[in-house]
C-alpha cells in the first residue's frame, strides 16, 4: 500500500513540474510500473512452460483490473472519464483484446495443429504496442499547452526526490506483489486446482494488488484521471506488451475455453463504456462500482463451476 502511495505522489509531481496531464502519467509510467508483477509472472510461467498460467494471468488480471479495481475506485470516490480514455483508449484496448483472440484462434503463423500464440504473433502483438506507445506521444505533444497543472496538485517536491519516491514505490510494488502471488500459488496447489483456473484467479488476482492499491489510492487523493488511466494503461500493456513478450520468449498453447474469457474481457470494456452512456455526466459513480464488483463475484462463480 505504502509503495503505491509513492508511486502516485511521484508520478503526480513530475506531471506538474514537466507539464503532463495526469491522464499520460496513468497510461504509461503508472501503468508500467503497476504491470511489473504481471511480466514476472509471464517471463516465469513462459521460462519453466506453463502457459496456461501466462494466458491465465493476463485474461484474468484485465477482467479484475476493470471490474474489481474501477469497482473499488468507484466506491472511494466518483471516477469521471475524459473523451480521451471513452473514445480513444477503451476502443484501443477492445482492438487489442480482439486481435489476440483473433491470433490465438486463426494460427496463421504456425504449424501446429493447436491453437497457439507463436513468435511471430507476439511481434505482431509488440508492433501495436508501440503504435499505441506513438499515440500517447502524439497525445502529449498536441495537448501540452492544454495540460497546465490544476493548483491542488502543484507539489514542492524535487525532480529527484520524485524520482526516488517512484523507484521505492516500485520497489514496494513489486516484492509486495511476488510475495502476495507465492503465498496464494502455494495455498492453491496444496488445493489441487489447475494452472489456468490459478492463473484466472489467485495469480490475476494477485498480480493485480498493485493496480488495485494505485488506483484506489489515486482515487482517494482525488487524482482520478491517474486511477482510471492506470486501469486503461495496464490492460493494454498486459495484452500486447507483456503477452508479447510472453510468446516471443515460448509460443503459447491456447485452450478454446479461454474464449471465454476473451468475451469477458469485452463484456467488462461493454459494461465500462455503458456506465458512462448512462450516467449523470461522463463518469462511473458509486452504484455502477457496486454492479462492476457483483458481476467480477459472478465471473469468479462461474470459474469455480467451469473448474
Amino acid at each position: 500500500v505504502k509503495g503505491a502511495d509513492f508511486l502516485v505522489e511521484g508520478a503526480s509531481s513530475i506531471a506538474v513540474k514537466f507539464n503532463i496531464s495526469q491522464m499520460i502519467i496513468g497510461l504509461t509510467i503508472v501503468s508500467f510500473g503497476t504491470s511489473l508483477p504481471e511480466l514476472l509472472v509471464n517471463i516465469t510461467a513462459s521460462f519453466k512452460g506453463n502457459p496456461e498460467i501466462a494466458i491465465g494471468n493476463i485474461f484474468g488480471s484485465n477482467i479484475a483490473n476493470i471490474l474489481l479495481i474501477l469497482g473499488v475506485s468507484a466506491l472511494i470516490r466518483p471516477l469521471p472519464i475524459t473523451r480521451n480514455i471513452y473514445f480513444s483508449e477503451i476502443p484501443f484496448s477492445l482492438i487489442a483484446t480482439l486481435l489476440v483472440g483473433f491470433l490465438a484462434n486463426a494460427a496463421l503463423f504456425s504449424d501446429i495443429n493447436s491453437l497457439t500464440l507463436s513468435r511471430l504473433d507476439g511481434i505482431i502483438l509488440l508492433a501495436f504496442f508501440s503504435l499505441f506507445i506513438g499515440y500517447i506521444y502524439a497525445v502529449h505533444r498536441n495537448n501540452l499547452e492544454a495540460s497546465a497543472p490544476e493548483e491542488e496538485y502543484v507539489s514542492r517536491d524535487s525532480i529527484p526526490k520524485s524520482l526516488g519516491l517512484i523507484a521505492i514505490g516500485l520497489v514496494g510494488l513489486y516484492f509486495g506483489g511476488e510475495w502476495v502471488v507465492n503465498g496464494a500459488v502455494k495455498i492453491a496447489g496444496q488445493m489441487g486446482l489447475s494452472q489456468t483456473f490459478i492463473g484466472l484467479t489467485v495469480i490475476a488476482i494477485g498480480t493485480s494488488l498493485p493496480e488495485l492499491f494505485t488506483s484506489a489510492m489515486a482515487a482517494y487523493k482525488g487524482n482520478t484521471d491517474i486511477a482510471v488511466g492506470n486501469v486503461v494503461g495496464s490492460n493494454i500493456f498486459n495484452l500486447l506488451w507483456i503477452l508479447g513478450v510472453s510468446a516471443l520468449i515460448r509460443p503459447l498453447p491456447f485452450d478454446i475455453a479461454s474464449n471465454t474469457d476473451i468475451i469477458m474481457i469485452i463484456i467488462s470494456s461493454a459494461l465500462l463504456l455503458f456506465a458512462v452512456a448512462v450516467g449523470k455526466g461522463a463518469r462511473i459513480v458509486r452504484w455502477e462500482g457496486i454492479l462492476f464488483i457483483l458481476v467480477y463475484l459472478a465471473y469468479l462463480w462461474y470459474l469455480v463451476q467451469r473448474g
